[in-house]
């Protein structure tokens, strides 16, 4: 599917609720550019930029990047860059900076992973990450070509440390705490336009060849009604969140995000 105007979208979600995978696949099904507020961050640090060390400096300190710093950060890239259609991952993560991006550009949509956190905590002990580029793999429902071994780079896959279950529930409590201003900012009570989706979209037809892939077909025909949906109510500056909600813990296991 072809989108015919500029189209600027934010997806959100906690750690493991599959934005990157998501993100793959709307980037791939209608032409967007994936922009990942977390590749900018590494790309600063590792260039050693004056923003880069001061965010270097709050992470080491254990401290979270303050809002002006990331504003700044983020905002000049999107500036940067040619006009076009976008979907944003991992920025705005505070009210501050969901408001600073509306002042700047014009979201057309956010995306709310709304996952179970009893089912991100199974993902997370199954996760395997490259490093460098922070590409993210699951043993269980994304797993690598090779196993062990980024498809990119051929290079070692590594567990992180923090991928614990105690870790995995101060992580998930921190970003619900963080994050809740976020959602009402972007919440009907603002008069954003509201719709939602449940785990149906994943249900699984058993009607289908053996050669065909349900959860990718089932995920990109929810995409295609989506974004069809969106264009028409765009034209009138409408902002609309879609939640998608999974409340079912079966239907999460063999049709993750």
């Amino acid at each position: 599917m072809v989108l015919h105007r500029i189209f600027r979208a934010v997806i959100m979600g906690p750690p493991g609720s599959g934005k990157g995978t998501v993100s793959g696949r709307i980037t791939k099904t209608f032409g967007l550019k994936h922009i990942s507020s977390g590749d900018i961050l590494r790309a600063n640090i590792n260039a050693k930029t004056e923003l880069g060390l001061l965010m270097k400096s709050s992470i080491d300190q254990g401290q979270l990047v303050p809002d002006d710093i990331m504003c700044r950060l983020i905002l000049s890239d999107l500036r940067a860059m040619s006009p076009s259609s976008w979907l944003l991952d991992g920025f705005p993560r505070t009210a501050f900076q969901a408001e600073a991006l509306d002042d700047a550009f014009g979201v057309d949509t956010v995306i709310n992973l709304n996952v179970p956190f009893h089912t991100i905590k199974q993902r997370l002990t199954s996760r395997w990450t490259h490093l460098p580029s922070g590409r993210v793999y699951n043993i269980d429902f994304n797993p690598p070509k090779v196993l062990g071994l980024d498809d990119v780079t051929g290079e070692p896959l590594v567990q992180r440390g923090d991928d614990t279950p105690e870790t995995v529930t101060r992580r998930l409590k921190a970003y619900e705490t963080q994050t809740e201003p976020v959602l009402e900012y972007y919440s009907p009570v603002s008069k954003r336009r509201f719709i939602g989706y449940s785990a149906t979209w994943w249900k699984e037809r058993k009607t289908r060849g053996s050669n065909d892939n349900p959860k990718t077909d089932s995920i990109n025909q929810m995409l295609v009604s989506y974004f069809g949906f969106v264009e028409e109510l765009s034209k009138a500056a409408s902002r609309i969140l879609l939640r998608v909600r999974c409340h079912l813990q079966d239907e999460l296991h063999h049709y993750s995000l």
